[in-house]
């Protein structure tokens, strides 16, 4: 299965490799190779990185990663689901085992000249599974103190369960995308039309 990013954010984006179309599971993250693929289309990790954390795991230790990672993204999804709906609440506990987390970040800043001018860019470097969760966990994180709750939203397509983070100006998105979900709902929206003539 090839990842989707259509989220709009890497919180969305990480929700999104797990998803039930019509009540369908697909795992895009089923092992740690799936892992990998993952982290690099997300440019999570680059293909050299990709290659030293592949042989410094193993196979057996890439699936274990791969399990801890699908164990995030199940906290997270349940998280997120009520956060967005009320995100007042209290959330010690959700925010205690965030940063639990996120003691395994290892960042690097880099700033460089661009044709616009100056940029810094972030190199995450991860070299074990917990360094792994830090990255996940820190885009959680990025979610949640700098987006608006009630921009994260799930496809309103009959059977998507696909999250996304609504950067839209009028915040009127709808489907996790207009050619596939939106363009099935503006079809069968036609059809009950003919019908009712």
């Amino acid at each position: 299965m090839q990842p989707l990013f259509i989220g709009s954010h890497l919180a969305a984006d990480f929700l999104n490799t797990a998803f039930e179309p019509y009540g369908e599971h697909v795992e895009v993250i089923g092992d740690g190779k799936a892992l990998l693929e993952w982290v690099q289309a997300a440019s999570v990790m680059d293909a050299e990185q990709s290659a030293r954390f592949a042989r410094k795991l193993g196979v057996k230790g890439l699936d274990a990663a791969a399990a801890e990672v699908r164990k995030l993204r199940e906290w997270a999804r349940a998280w997120l689901s009520r956060w967005r709906t009320a995100p007042g609440r209290d959330y010690s506990a959700e925010l205690r085992h965030l940063n639990e987390l996120l003691e395994g970040l290892n960042v690097r800043h880099e700033v460089t000249r661009t044709k616009e001018g100056l940029e810094r860019l972030t190199h995450f470097e991860i070299e074990s599974a917990d360094e792994m969760l830090a990255v996940l966990a820190s885009a959680i994180g990025d979610l949640v103190t700098e987006e608006d709750p009630g921009l994260l939203k799930s496809c309103s397509g009959d059977g998507c369960t696909l999250w996304f983070l609504d950067r839209t100006k009028a915040h009127r998105r709808m489907f996790c995308s207009a050619a596939g979900c939106g363009n099935r709902a503006k079809v069968a929206a036609f059809r009950e039309r003919q019908r009712d003539q």
